[in-house]
């Protein structure tokens, strides 16, 4: 194997194994951030939210620090698969950019909704109005943006339908399963209209669904990804 075409793969395979550890600092800031564990409801009042942002401001500080962590090391899994989509010849370069730019955008959502969180646990001594107020926002950053993650997913799924290799880079069934979360995730753009319910952004649709689909999709795409680029670095090596 050339030296060229093993940074090719050995750099996508470093980039791939951030996402373990970004795994498991989701698990820890799901079970230590207080505004998850039994999320916050959208029906307290500015005086009972700015009260819990009281009590527990170190807490929802320190999660504020590990999202961002979270945000960085979940880079590379998407980088990875849009390296692998430029692959495939008979789709079009458009999808891939369309993916580059649904999954900035989406995480940048992410990261607004981290920070309106930090910021209304700064300064807890802020009028109530006000935290809430911050609390709405990064709610709705949180569940509502599910636009950006729908593109991204279908994006991938054309391109694999298009794939006209007779081996395809990814299995015809990477893209049934990228519609099927896009289709899931689909609930959380209705949590602007609901403050109770299962559509709520505390809801079982909007919420614990989407928090499901998106670590089984990080899961999953994490394995897909890690045997297409071995296989990309074996087709590789047998050409030489």
């Amino acid at each position: 194997m050339t030296t060229t075409t093993a940074m090719n793969t050995r750099g996508q395979r470093i980039l791939l194994w951030t996402v373990p550890p970004a795994a498991g600092l989701f698990v820890l800031a799901y079970v230590a951030f207080p505004v998850f564990s039994g999320p916050l409801s959208p029906t307290l009042t500015p005086e009972e939210v700015a009260a819990f942002f009281a009590v527990n401001n170190t807490g929802i500080l320190g999660v504020v620090i590990m999202c961002n962590l979270i945000a960085c090391a979940l880079v590379p899994l998407f980088a990875v698969t849009a390296v692998q989509m430029s692959r495939i010849r008979t789709s079009s370069n458009v999808l891939t950019y369309a993916y580059i730019l649904a999954t900035g955008v989406g995480l940048t959502a992410f990261i607004l909704a981290d920070y309106c969180w930090g910021i209304a646990a700064f300064r807890p001594d802020r009028d109530p109005q006000l935290i809430s107020l911050l609390n709405d926002m990064a709610w709705f950053f949180f569940i509502a943006p599910v636009g950006t993650i729908i593109v991204q997913n279908l994006c991938l799924a054309i391109s694999i339908y298009l794939d006209a290799r007779p081996d395809p880079i990814f299995p015809r069934w990477v893209a049934h399963f990228n519609v099927a979360a896009a289709a899931l995730l689909v609930p959380g753009a209705f949590s602007v209209l609901h403050k109770s319910g299962p559509l709520a952004w505390d809801g079982a649709l909007s919420f614990h669904l989407r928090l499901a689909v998106l670590a089984c999709y990080i899961a999953v795409m994490f394995v897909v990804l890690v045997g297409v680029v071995n296989r990309q670095g074996d087709e590789q090596e047998a050409l030489i």
